[in-house]
């Protein structure tokens, strides 16, 4: 099947590592071009180096909490590509830690970064398109079913996939879709930090996995660029699980 990826350009935040890595590599793979962005900038550069294809792929040091980010990076693909088709949006995950029992202060440099920056995001790279295309926002089973531990991602995300939803809405008009990803237990380092800050929850969690596997990242990245790409051309507004059957909920 042609996603219809080729020569088409892409930024992906949290592009160094995990979930953003493994779609940059899927868009690449299909012949997407990729503007990477990480907030290390040697990891940024060394993720990029390992996709392989230096005349489609570059990268920027940027941190989505950072209010010029998101123009720094469409003027980068721009000025690098020529074009702008779409994003996803990944901003990694916000400490655990219960939602009474977190600070006030981790709550608001959440906010800034998990929230407003992905919001911040959506807009101006939805902005910069030359025509249509799709924005995607990496969010979490917590938008339908709240993570024990987690309750600043129980907090924030139920409300960026409404934002996408209202997004969805604001944009559709002009052949922008706005979307929301929700990985389950998928096997990142940040996964694995989260196994070992809860280490009854690995077993359980598998229990609750019809697949009874935690996922790869590389499905998850095959499942982002093919909602990115114009063969999913008609779906906006729509969150969609990447859990192996996990959560129960519609």
């Amino acid at each position: 099947m042609d996603l219809g990826l080729a020569d088409r350009v892409h930024i992906v935040t949290g592009g160094s590592k995990g979930l953003g890595h493994a779609t940059a590599a899927a868009l690449v793979a299909d012949g997407a071009r990729v503007v990477l962005a990480s907030r290390d900038a040697e990891r940024v550069e060394a993720a990029a180096a390992a996709l392989g294809a230096p005349d489609r792929v570059t990268g920027l040091a940027a941190d989505l909490a950072d209010p010029e980010a998101a123009e720094r990076l469409t003027a980068l693909a721009l000025d690098r590509f020529g074009r702008l088709d779409g994003a996803l949006i990944s901003v990694g995950g916000p400490p655990p830690g219960t939602a009474a029992s977190v600070t006030d202060e981790q709550w608001r440099t959440a906010f800034e970064s998990v929230f407003l920056g992905a919001v911040r995001a959506a807009r101006t790279f939805a902005a910069a398109l030359t025509g249509e295309g799709a924005i995607g926002l990496v969010l979490s089973t917590s938008v339908r079913s709240p993570i024990g531990g987690l309750g600043i991602s129980n907090g924030l995300r139920p409300g960026l996939a409404m934002v996408a939803k209202d997004m969805a809405d604001e944009f559709g008009p002009r052949g922008v879709r706005v979307l929301g990803l929700l990985p389950g237990r998928i096997a990142t380092d940040r996964m694995t930090q989260l196994d070992a800050a809860f280490p009854d929850a690995r077993e359980s969690a598998l229990a609750g996995i019809p697949l009874g596997r935690y996922g790869e990242p590389e499905e998850f990245g095959r499942t982002a660029a093919f909602l990115l790409s114009p063969a999913a051309s008609y779906l906006t507004g729509s969150v969609i699980p990447v859990d192996g059957g996990a959560l129960r909920t519609l």
